[in-house]
């Protein structure tokens, strides 16, 4: 009986040190999965709508999360030629939201929009007509190893880094 007391209890610590350890990545898909591009390519079309123009996407720089709902967030980055100067200081990427979400701390309804980091540290959300619908800041990660043009992770609190190379933004449900 004691035997089988000990096996138990060192299972036990096992399993905990084991989700101790877990990269914050792993911990956060009890919310969501990150999404990576070839991912993406199954979920998000080749070109998209905005502001009178259609845009085609780069996949390659694109990444989103799959809530354990079922429900998306998707982004990618877009080939703004053709665009006035006006939208591509402000558009960078097509942004899919399916249900309500955080970003930077405020709450952004489902919808299709576009995003961008812009001048002084922000992040723009617009609707497909261009207009502002949201503006948080962003961040900067001087730390982050492999910047990419547009990647999500997974944030160490659980929720979801959005970034453009080194410039982020918070997003959690």
């Amino acid at each position: 009986m004691a035997k089988g007391s000990m096996m138990s209890m060192v299972v036990g610590g096992m399993l905990a040190i084991g989700l101790a350890a877990a990269p914050a990545a792993l911990r956060a898909q009890g919310n969501g999965t990150v999404l990576k591009p070839a991912d993406m390519e199954k979920l998000m079309p080749a070109s998209v709508y905005y502001c009178g123009q259609k845009a085609p996407t780069q996949l390659r720089n694109s990444g989103g999360v799959k809530f354990s709902d079922g429900h998306y967030i998707l982004a990618a980055m877009v080939d703004t030629s053709g665009y006035s100067s006006g939208i591509v200081a402000k558009y960078q990427a097509n942004f899919v939201v399916e249900v309500p979400i955080h970003v930077g701390g405020k709450t952004l309804g489902a919808g299709v929009y576009g995003i961008g980091f812009v001048a002084n540290d922000k992040f723009l959300v617009t609707d497909v007509g261009a207009h502002d619908v949201l503006t948080v800041d962003s961040a900067t990660d001087n730390d982050l190893k492999r910047p990419m043009p547009l990647q999500v992770v997974a944030d160490p609190t659980g929720r979801f880094r959005l970034y453009a190379g080194r410039k982020y933004v918070v997003l959690s449900r």
